[in-house]
């Protein structure tokens, strides 16, 4: 990885820059290929130039906009964890987001699966200044340690330390959602803090992370409903707006089927929920329940008594995914509650006529699946 990304920013930065430097009297050099000795002062052999990589040794890499980076072989193959900080130091300064991002990935390397590095990174990021913090929360994140139960467990202590920045807690809590599940404790910890007064974003944060590792773990066939049951207390639950309508909207990415106290719960939210956004989500959500009969009364009571267009736009079209074919007597009675659903609900009609029964043929044969402007705000 080292190697391709070195290529990867050599070339980057000699195109940007023409593929030639100025030398020191003001003449154009020729780009150095990969391996050519003028790429690092320790491969030529003049004594000056010598002595100078001697002297960079002990100083760390420099950074040299004009001729890419001199020291970038040297530091993808000399740098270790014990003089990262200060090699990587001066390479952050310089603000490029190319470098930045490889010496993310080299410490990423370095980590590995080792906890007590991981552990240290950590320890580093809490003192970082700038952009640093990120890259060193980053590595952490991307690296095999951070599956460890002992750097996950100093993640989450970490973001819920109300000593820390909100802004930095919000990060810590981010860096989890590349585990693979979340045990019940963590689960605990990360809902009672998202529903609690006022958690900010750092709260946003551990919403967002149980909904992506919630995705993860159905791509995996791992029992959905712990976090099912976590994100419909932080959607019930949390005064925040924002957050409350992230922990109803999250499960849409993983879809699972709703038992019968997800379905009350969704029920709940869909009545008294003040946000449309998310009302709309919970309609989504209750059209995967098993209970047709019960949520096909629910969505035609409501419907009547829901002002807002999305909302009942909602409510029709999940409908008919709800029951097929036997929603359309249902729909038929929101088109004459709402005279702007009749060409839509006549599209259905026609569309279960032809004999397309499927709900997503169905859905991706309608020949307007916007007609109310609603789709593009559950991102």
């Amino acid at each position: 990885m080292g190697v391709g990304l070195v290529a990867l920013l050599a070339g980057v930065a000699l195109l940007g820059r023409g593929g030639a430097a100025p030398d020191a009297a003001g003449t154009k050099q020729a780009a150095a290929p990969k391996g050519s000795p003028q790429g690092t002062s320790r491969m030529t052999g003049t004594p000056g130039q010598a002595g100078a990589a001697a002297g960079e040794e002990a100083r760390g890499a420099r950074f040299d906009a004009t001729t890419c980076w001199r020291d970038l072989e040297r530091f993808n193959e000399d740098v270790t964890l014990e003089n990262f900080r200060d090699w990587a130091a001066p390479l952050l300064n310089s603000g490029d987001a190319l470098v930045r991002n490889y010496l993310k990935e080299r410490l990423t390397e370095l980590i590995g699966n080792d906890p007590a590095r991981a552990s240290e990174v950590l320890d580093w990021s809490l003192e970082a200044q700038g952009k640093s913090f990120g890259m060193y929360l980053m590595a952490v994140r991307d690296s095999e340690a951070v599956q460890l139960p002992q750097v996950s467990a100093k993640l989450l202590d970490l973001g819920l330390d109300e000593r820390i920045a909100p802004e930095r807690r919000a990060g810590l809590l981010s860096a989890l959602d590349t585990q693979k599940k979340l045990a019940p404790a963590a689960l605990d910890r990360l809902s009672a803090f998202a529903s609690s007064p006022a958690p900010g974003e750092a709260g946003w944060a551990a919403a967002r992370t149980i909904g992506r590792v919630m995705k993860r773990d159905a791509k995996n066939n791992g029992d959905l409903t712990p976090y099912l049951d976590k994100l419909l207390t932080i959607g019930v639950e949390s005064p925040d707006e924002q957050i409350r309508y992230l922990g109803q909207m999250m499960p849409m990415h993983s879809a699972p089927i709703l038992d019968a106290r997800s379905t009350e719960r969704y029920a709940q939210i869909l009545t008294t929920e003040g946000n449309e956004n998310g009302r709309d989500a919970a309609a989504h959500m209750l059209s995967l329940s098993p209970e047709k009969e019960k949520v096909l009364a629910l969505f035609q009571k409501t419907f009547e008594n829901d002002p807002a267009v999305c909302v009942r736009w909602a409510l029709f079209r999940f409908s008919a995914r709800v029951a097929g074919k036997d929603a359309l007597p249902v729909m038929a009675n929101m088109a004459v509650v709402d005279a702007r659903f009749q060409p839509v609900y006549r599209a259905f009609e026609q569309l279960y006529a032809s004999g397309e029964l499927d709900w997503v043929r169905l859905w991706n044969s309608l020949p307007d699946q916007d007609p109310f402007h609603c789709l593009d705000r559950h991102d």
